[in-house]
């Protein structure tokens, strides 16, 4: 296996400087090392990094511990011999050029980089519907990896990937074999950040990280202030109607909580959270009879589906007989995204702007175009 693959560098003298704290330990956040300059991150809280000349450090913060770290990494261009001293961390040669990516998100933004010709395995494939990987599956030059949470060793193995891009779970655990083979493990905590401009800065990481800096920059830019333009024309709105999200999974209702990012979104949208009062940055399991009381007269309702044909109202009331007693549902206005067919997920993380385009066209249509053009969400018949 290529010595490129993976290295893990401890250098003793930094201990004494104190700058870094240890791989995925209990220390704080890093501090900058003399020489570096921080990439500005007007929006993620959860990643830090620094350019030095001859390397790049990065550390993610731990999402569910913010005293502690997740994970430190130093990364150096294969252009130069590895430096003579390094700080703690996973190092890992850059640009990357073959890797493994277990979501469909990430395969799009490496895309977006322009660096699709790096992915050279994928997990749950079915999920993965990117034109260019599925021809990739198809002729062989991407390999199916199996499911991401016990994928196949020997595949990996044979890949002979420089690193391995999956995403963390609280209390997840180790990622099994994985951790005893010598790949790096990239540690995508992105999901994590509590906005969607948060999210999307993370570009600016993985664009080190495929060779694509001044692109991911620029990517960003243009996300920013597409995003900052649409969330002005909101802002002196007097009438911010209430938007529902999704439906029953099982007997659960996954609610935005008031600091999510469909909380965000929808606020920027110019609506309001029925869930406001609910704190966190995540989503919160209701019974449908506390959605109905909270969120009943919501005017809009929006239904993230994956099906093979459209959905309908009739068919969405067959479902469950309480969604026929939202005000939404009664005046018509529940507008359906199939993300079997529309790739929604692929595009919110880190081209946020179209959604928020997408959601203001519905609930204000009057600050868009003249012919407003839904591009995920679609009213149901």
């Amino acid at each position: 296996m290529s010595n490129n693959l993976f290295l893990s560098y401890s250098v003793s003298c930094l201990v004494a400087l104190a700058l870094f704290p240890s791989c995925g330990g209990g220390g704080s956040a890093a501090i900058s090392q003399v020489g570096g300059d921080t990439v500005p991150m007007d929006y993620a809280k959860r990643i830090t990094i620094v350019d030095y000349p001859q390397y790049t450090f990065a550390s993610i913060q731990n999402p569910w511990d913010t005293t502690k770290v997740l994970h430190n990494y130093v990364l150096v261009p294969d252009s130069i011999d590895l430096p003579d001293s390094l700080p703690e961390g996973t190092v890992i040669r850059t640009p990357l050029k073959r890797t493994i990516v277990h979501s469909s998100v990430h395969c799009k933004l490496i895309g977006d980089l322009g660096a699709y010709e790096a992915i050279k395995g994928v997990c749950d494939s079915e999920y993965i519907h990117l034109p260019e990987i599925v021809s990739g599956l198809e002729d062989g030059s991407v390999v199916d990896c199996g499911v991401n949470t016990s994928p196949d060793i020997e595949k990996v193995v044979s890949l002979s990937p420089d690193a391995i891009l999956l995403s963390p779970y609280q209390d997840g655990g180790t990622y099994g074999k994985l951790t005893t083979l010598p790949i790096a493990i990239v540690e995508c905590a992105d999901y994590m950040e509590i906005s969607p401009l948060a999210r999307a800065e993370w570009i600016k990481f993985y664009g080190r990280l495929y060779g694509k800096t001044e692109t991911a920059d620029s990517l960003f830019d243009a996300v920013e202030t597409k995003y900052n333009s649409l969330k002005s024309k909101t802002a002196d709105v007097k009438v911010r109607p209430g938007v529902l999200f999704d439906r029953l999974y099982g007997r659960q209702w996954y609610v935005p909580a008031a600091m999510s990012t469909i909380s965000t979104l929808i606020r920027d949208a110019g609506g309001s959270n029925p869930f406001e009062s609910i704190t966190g940055s995540g989503s919160a399991p209701l019974s449908a009879e506390q959605v109905l009381v909270q969120a009943g007269e919501a005017p809009y309702w929006l239904v993230r589906y994956s099906s093979p044909e459209t959905m309908t109202l009739k068919e969405l009331s067959a479902d469950n007989k309480v969604y026929s007693k939202f005000d939404a549902f009664k005046t018509g206005n529940v507008y359906g995204c199939n993300t079997g067919v529309v790739r929604y997920y692929e595009n919110a993380p880190f081209h946020p702007e179209r959604i928020l385009y997408d959601i203001i066209s519905i609930i204000h249509p009057e600050l868009v175009d003249s012919v407003p053009t839904q591009t995920f969400f679609t009213r149901l018949k």
